[in-house]
């Protein structure tokens, strides 16, 4: 294990991860990355040596993954069962296990080719957070929320962990190819895909708490064509603007089982019309629930759900990379130049605003300034966005109390911005 450790270390400081060349996009899906497997490179664009890239990364992977488990690491290693290793990623503020943190980890791991890790992440989410009893009503979902012994703390999906369970399972079987059981990772990938689609109402109980009666179904709405806060029929339905993931779609549309290919090539269109509504004309900030016509929503459990904050840090991003991804729509362009100025504008920013931009509270979060850099790559004024690009370069490694998001997203906003964070294509699929 340390040995490989260590070949995989020497080669991102050499810079072996960073082959490929920057490329110019401006317009048309025929230079989009997703396309040409040409990725921009924007820390080179801003003059940082790609060696120290790889460096950063690296430290980065080593730090979150496998440095001091008190201050440093979100990622541990839990034994083992019939289908390997077991390893959990824990959100350390609130000493649990999220699918959201779960399917980022496989996520990273994919990109940064470390087998092992996913595997272990993969088998500890279908062991513990897998609903397999075809009675129980988040069946064929995974619970959100675990303890970390994987005792269940909430036993209904979060709907954005099952988006990068899907898409991170489609580029391990590109990277790696299909292995049996559940790393026959395109077929878990496509079960996932049609069950977050398709699955039909089941109501009844929790396991953990016979009392909580919940009725899930699907976990996009069928006529809206748009990811759910939550598949819950009995909790108020809306969305949440960084649950929208247009280029991932624009890949199921492709790749996904074939009856529903029309279906997602359409929600990305959805998606991509929706973070135009949802977004303020003049801030470019996005709330953290929205309905599905893009207005706020302004009552319910989270009392902020209608101003910009941690969830909705996540927006600007995955606007960002799809028109990386796709540069299927200028209007993202914009979007970008919109909350960069805003940004721009408040000197040392904090992470929350109502979406018209009064400030509500000055911590500077860097899994904001994460989100901030990946904007850049849509942004067109290069000046500014590299500013934002330097801010992340400036960045320290996350540590300490609050480590697991704003790590999680400071070793993506790495990827993303040094062209690292890259579709894998299955066998026998396209991406064109």
């Amino acid at each position: 294990m340390k040995s490989s450790l260590w070949r995989f270390l020497a080669g991102v400081a050499a810079g072996a991860l960073l082959s490929q060349p920057a490329v110019a996009q401006e317009t048309g899906a025929g230079r989009s990355a997703a396309v040409t497997g040409e990725y921009r490179n924007l820390f080179r664009e801003a003059g940082h040596p790609d060696q120290g890239v790889g460096q950063k990364i690296a430290a980065a992977w080593q730090q979150l993954f496998h440095g001091d488990s008190a201050t440093q690491a979100v990622f541990y290693w839990a034994g083992e069962n019939e289908n390997g290793r077991l390893a959990y990623l824990s959100d350390i503020n609130n000493r649990d296990v999220r699918s959201e943190g779960m399917s980022y980890g496989m996520m990273i791991a994919v990109q940064l080719d470390r087998k092992a890790e996913f595997d272990a992440l993969w088998n500890w989410s279908r062991t513990y957070m897998y609903n397999a009893d075809p009675k129980h009503p988040a069946y064929k979902y995974y619970s959100w929320s675990m303890n970390l012994d994987g005792t269940p703390r909430s036993e209904s999906p979060a709907p954005d962990g099952e988006e990068y369970w899907v898409m991170a399972l489609y580029f391990a079987s590109g990277r790696w190819g299909d292995g049996e059981g559940i790393y026959d990772y395109r077929a878990m990938a496509d079960e996932l895909l049609d069950d977050i689609k398709n699955r039909g109402v089941i109501e009844g109980p929790w396991r953990s708490r016979p009392t909580r009666i919940a009725s899930e179904g699907p976990q996009f709405h069928p006529e809206h064509k748009m990811v759910r806060f939550t598949p819950d029929t009995r909790r108020a339905d809306h969305t949440d603007p960084s649950y929208h993931l247009p280029h991932f779609y624009e890949l199921w549309g492709r790749w996904g089982p074939e009856k529903d290919r029309q279906f997602w090539l359409d929600a990305a269109r959805i998606s991509r019309d929706f973070l135009q509504k949802v977004t303020h004309p003049v801030t470019g900030l996005a709330p953290e629930y929205a309905n599905y016509d893009g207005t706020p929503v302004t009552s319910g459990f989270n009392q902020r759900s209608s101003t910009f904050g941690p969830d909705a840090w996540r927006t600007a991003g995955n606007w960002s990379v799809d028109w990386s991804w796709w540069a299927a729509d200028p209007r993202e362009r914009v979007l970008s130049d919109r909350i960069q100025a805003f940004f721009a504008s408040q000197g040392r920013y904090g992470n929350r605003y109502t979406l018209d931009g009064s400030q509500i509270d000055s911590t500077h979060s860097t899994a904001l300034v994460a989100t901030n850099a990946i904007a850049s790559l849509a942004a067109t004024d290069k000046v500014r966005a590299m500013k934002f690009v330097d801010e992340l370069w400036n960045a320290d490694i996350p540590s300490g109390r609050y480590r697991y998001y704003d790590g999680m997203w400071y070793i993506m906003a790495l990827l993303h911005v040094s062209g690292e964070y890259r579709v894998w294509t299955p066998l026998g699929l396209a991406t064109r």
